[in-house]
């Protein structure tokens, strides 16, 4: 497993995107709206793995939610995996909590499963699988 990318919340993706262009040195490579999480993400490559900005276009979607109750910042980290259904079944039987009972269609071409915060650590990860 390696991290795929590492997921930002924030309020303007346009600003974002140019605070991450400059401090990173290059420019992001895709913007994508995933209507069914209600947010517009713009990614970065940055070696093996990703920056993914997410701006909300909902008030009631979980970005919107996530920046109101503790601002701007890190959301997520994302793991790629080979075989996301094994690996779903595996973390279940270790004891883990799966916000979703399959995987879904996410932004950047993948299929995505999020693990609940409260069983990580305080940490929302975010498996993923190519499509």
């Amino acid at each position: 497993m390696k991290i795929e990318h590492i997921g930002i919340a924030v309020k303007d993706l346009e600003a974002g995107n140019a605070l991450f262009a400059q401090l990173l040195g290059r420019p992001h490579y895709k913007i994508e709206r995933v209507e069914s999480e209600g947010v517009n993400t713009s990614f970065f490559q940055t070696g093996e793995s990703k920056v993914e900005l997410l701006e909300a276009t909902d008030p009631s979607s979980p970005i919107a939610r996530f920046i109101e109750k503790r601002g701007e910042g890190i959301h997520h980290v994302a793991f790629e995996v080979e075989d996301i259904e094994a690996e779903m079944e595996r973390l279940r039987s270790e004891g883990f909590q799966l916000l979703n009972e399959k995987p879904k269609r996410g932004a950047d071409n993948k299929l995505v499963c999020f693990i609940h915060p409260k069983s990580a650590n305080g940490v929302l990860v975010e498996l993923c699988q190519s499509l």
